[in-house]
């Protein structure tokens, strides 16, 4: 029985405790409720609509990271009998639920705005305004940067979908910030309600987008072009590093993810003439190669004798 020598990957490093998904979201509560704070003191103070949207927006930041935090705390919880697979997928109705807070904010600013519109008022004291605007949307920035840096490190989609919506706040606080310097050098109060109309399609397009990865993720949508050649490509270093590589064969690869897990099935054909712990042990090393390649995989094998293939891909899916 040959064995792989090639030498594996060190660990990784564990995450900072301050890149922790939970330590992260509780801190953009937080900012959440500054930013509420900060955004509605301004458009109270201006009498602006695009200040007192962008303001409004901030309760879905609230919302959406305080749903979020439930939602990856029940995620990281290990499997058992109910759920032998995990609680990964967890993170998924939570990138959902923002999607659908985001479209709620949108319809309710557009419906202020419009109102706004058909009524423009005067704007007042645009100078402490438009700087408290723009102080909340550098603690936006700054969280998103770090929600990002985390998302990468533990490929959570509820970190991703905050970092997107926070992102999102800060354009849509420069626009609104650009728009209301406009109107008080031009005069033009309806400008105000139009850049609200704008500011509530755009979190509508990125509420939709949300809602899409989420019902992708629990339809079990396979793995990124990327990892799927990464995973090819292992194996045909696999098969070229062992004395037994010419006599092996892999097909019927199927990859998906839920949440920060990733899986791979895929079928090893060996000589029929094997024993079972030769084969065994071959694709014990196999499943540890793919596993070291590919962070957060679960890599499942099925063994079989070459010319033959599993009754399971020989059948059509049910109607």
């Amino acid at each position: 029985m040959s064995s792989d020598t090639s030498p594996r990957p060190s660990p990784a490093r564990k995450p900072s405790s301050a890149w922790r998904p939970t330590t992260l979201l509780r801190v953009s509560i937080v900012v959440a409720l500054v930013t509420i704070l900060m955004k509605g003191w301004a458009g109270y103070v201006t009498n602006s609509m695009g200040l007192i949207s962008d303001a409004m927006e901030s309760f879905v930041n609230l919302a959406s990271a305080m749903f979020a935090l439930g939602m990856v705390t029940i995620a990281a919880r290990p499997a058992d009998d109910d759920h032998p697979y995990g609680h990964h997928k967890a993170e998924y109705f939570s990138s959902g639920f923002e999607g659908i807070l985001i479209i709620g904010a949108a319809a309710a600013i557009i419906w202020a705005a419009a109102l706004r519109l058909a009524s423009p008022e005067p704007l007042d004291q645009l100078g402490w305004g438009l700087g408290l605007s723009a102080l909340s949307s550098a603690f936006n920035a700054a969280l998103a940067f770090a929600l990002f840096k985390a998302a990468r490190i533990h490929r959570s989609i509820a970190l991703e979908a905050d970092a997107r919506h926070l992102v999102t706040d800060v354009w849509t606080s420069a626009g609104v910030v650009g728009g209301i310097v406009i109107v008080g050098l031009t005069g033009w109060l309806w400008l105000d309600p139009v850049l609200a109309i704008a500011v509530a399609l755009n979190i509508l397009r990125e509420g939709a987008k949300l809602i899409w990865r989420s019902s992708q993720g629990l339809m079990d949508e396979a793995l990124d072009v990327e990892t799927q050649a990464l995973l090819r490509q292992t194996l045909d270093r696999f098969a070229a590093s062992v004395p037994e590589g010419a006599l092996l064969r892999f097909d019927d690869i199927a990859t998906r993810k839920a949440g920060q897990r990733r899986f791979a099935d895929l079928h090893m054909h060996v000589p029929g003439d094997w024993s079972l712990q030769r084969a065994a042990a071959l694709r014990d090393t196999l499943e540890q190669t793919l596993m070291d390649a590919v962070p957060g995989l679960r890599v499942t094998i099925q063994l079989l004798p070459l010319g033959m293939e599993a009754r399971a891909t020989q059948l059509p899916d049910a109607a």
